[in-house]
């Protein structure tokens, strides 16, 4: 006989106890346990009607995955090429930063092609769906919409209507009558997850949650929504700026790590075609401090200004502020840069800015860095169409980056005249780019060239 007893889930990671805790021994975040009620008993044995075998992987027959366009290269970029039928796919980011916009773009440039969508929203009524489609440019072609929290009737519309693509507005709103928890509890996100892709497996449709995070920038509700669909896309960026980054952090039908760089206006999100260009629009030319780099996010590299601000410090600790880059990575390049270098500049307060409110983790960075921390610090400017690449090691060496042909090649693109590399990643085919190559082996050597 099936019994009712009470669990504790953690809101932030989905982990389980038998009782209240005010920490979670999982993430460590405090009053984030809530109590739920969870049914268990034993279950009749089903008796298996027909035999499953393995199948031998040489027996499998695999064909390519059918795409469907968005109507936008950005998002196409990130996706993989389009969206794949009966995949499930995670939208998340801040409040306001985006993600009901870009999918309701979505839905619009699909029906101009003739895709049967519905469009499922917790949180809206059908009248503020309208309006904000109408701030988008409006729709000429018939869209499906449905303002319902309770998953059973979204499904049982679903498999009515069977649409190519439906959009779940939020995954934090629905929720399953048999459960008794609130709506957005741990249990409700998982099985209302399990159902969603179940029915986009079955159906042959391809699914969009939208998903709510917490401070920390992550998803809500358990850890394994992440594991359990196809695709996660993050949106990055301030609210209150116009640039919008869309990253993909997970896909099963595509490379990870690429990103799609989108402009805010009245009339929604537009793609950026050539980010590189943007990110540099504004940059000064003669500014101590200021240094260009090249990242490669996915397989598109992409030149952004990096902001250096050293100062004399009246403070008995000196301060340390680093925006877009990992504050710990900055405080390990200038230890390097005082012991290796002989650059004295722990005594002073260091500000360092990613220009253009993007995030980047990329180690071919770290030259640029510490160049504009000591363009900073002597108050010299880099010289003018300079890109600098380079990992910096604690020894004080200049290691060698992965892509370097396409970095330089970008740098040529943009019209740089002079690139720093690692004397590692020299190859005799770079004297052929219309650039000049300049090899670093240490970091006092680039530090003697640039200054």
């Amino acid at each position: 006989m099936a019994k009712t007893r009470q669990i504790f889930f953690c809101q932030e990671c989905g982990n389980e106890s038998t009782k209240w805790l005010g920490q979670c021994p999982a993430c460590k975040c405090w009053n984030t346990f809530v109590e739920e009620k969870v049914v268990v008993g034993a279950k009749k044995h089903v008796g298996v009607t027909e035999a499953v075998a393995p199948t031998s992987i040489l027996d499998v027959n695999t064909s390519e995955e059918t795409r469907i366009g968005t109507g936008m290269k950005e998002l196409d970029r990130v996706l993989g090429g389009g969206i794949v039928k009966g995949s499930l796919t995670l939208v998340g980011g801040d409040p306001g930063i985006g993600k009901s916009t870009i999918l309701l773009q979505v839905c619009r440039n699909l029906t101009v092609d003739e895709h049967k969508v519905l469009y499922a929203s917790g949180e809206e009524s059908l009248q503020q769906i309208k309006l904000r489609a109408q701030r988008l440019g409006g729709f000429t072609k018939d869209m499906l919409l449905l303002s319902e929290t309770n998953l059973e009737l979204v499904e049982h519309a679903i498999t009515q209507v069977r649409p190519e693509v439906v959009v779940i507005d939020s995954i934090q709103t629905m929720f399953i009558e048999e459960i008794g928890s609130g709506a957005g509890s741990v249990s409700q996100v998982r099985e209302v997850t399990s159902r969603l892709m179940r029915i986009a497996k079955q159906c042959d449709i391809a699914i969009f949650i939208v998903g709510h995070v917490t401070k920390e920038g992550t998803v809500a509700g358990p850890k394994t929504l992440e594991h359990m669909v196809d695709t996660v896309l993050y949106f990055e960026g301030e609210k209150n700026a116009s640039y919008r980054i869309l990253r993909g952090v997970k896909n099963r039908f595509g490379s990870t790590n690429e990103i799609g760089v989108f402009e805010m206006k009245d009339t929604g999100l537009h793609e950026v075609d050539n980010p590189s260009q943007v990110m540099l629009d504004d940059r000064p030319l003669d500014a101590a401090g200021s240094v260009v780099v090249c990242s490669v996010e996915g397989t598109r590299p992409l030149l952004t200004e990096i902001q250096a601000l050293v100062c004399q410090s009246n403070f008995n600790l000196p301060r340390r502020t680093s925006v877009g880059i990992d504050y710990n990575r900055v405080n390990l390049l200038m230890a390097v840069l005082e012991k290796r270098a002989g650059v004295l500049i722990a005594g002073n307060d260091a500000y360092v800015n990613l220009a253009g409110g993007m995030r980047l983790n990329d180690t071919a960075i770290d030259l640029g860095i510490v160049i504009a921390l000591v363009s900073s610090f002597k108050n010299i400017p880099v010289e003018p169409h300079t890109i600098i690449l380079g990992e910096v090691g604690l020894a004080g060496e200049i290691r060698g980056v992965s892509y370097i042909s396409q970095r330089v090649n970008e740098a040529v693109k943009m019209g740089f005249e002079k690139c720093y590399i690692p004397k590692s990643n020299y190859d005799k085919s770079m004297d052929q780019l219309p650039i000049a190559i300049e090899c670093v082996a240490t970091l006092s050597e680039a530090i003697e060239k640039m200054f």
